[in-house]
């Protein structure tokens, strides 16, 4: 699942940039290589439980704090997802007016 990778990035940089750490800071904590962290940062790369269990000790944060902010975010997403199925089909009539149609 592509979103849940890239969301798991996105708040771990999230919260890397917020405490004004560098890649180069966490990767020292975490002893893991800088790359990696960046491609996990970037969504390219599937953290491992052991990893973010890693990654959240280096950023003093606890996991379950990580998880319920990607939590937050698939939430916002699965709704917006919702919400455009729910719309069959948007048209323009000849007059100009818009028509929506629900599914």
């Amino acid at each position: 699942m592509a979103t849940l990778r890239k969301f798991v990035g996105e708040v771990l940089r999230a919260r890397r940039v917020a405490q004004g750490l560098t890649l180069r800071d966490v990767s020292a904590r975490a002893r893991v290589s800088l790359g990696y962290i960046s491609e996990v940062e970037r969504g390219q790369k599937e953290a491992s439980s052991e990893l973010l269990a890693a990654l959240c000790a280096a950023l003093d944060v606890p996991m379950s704090k990580v998880l319920v902010d990607v939590s937050s975010l698939l939430e916002i997403e699965e709704g917006a997802d919702a919400a455009l199925a729910s719309l069959s089909s948007i048209g323009v009539s000849r007059s100009g007016g818009v028509s929506v149609s629900a599914a």
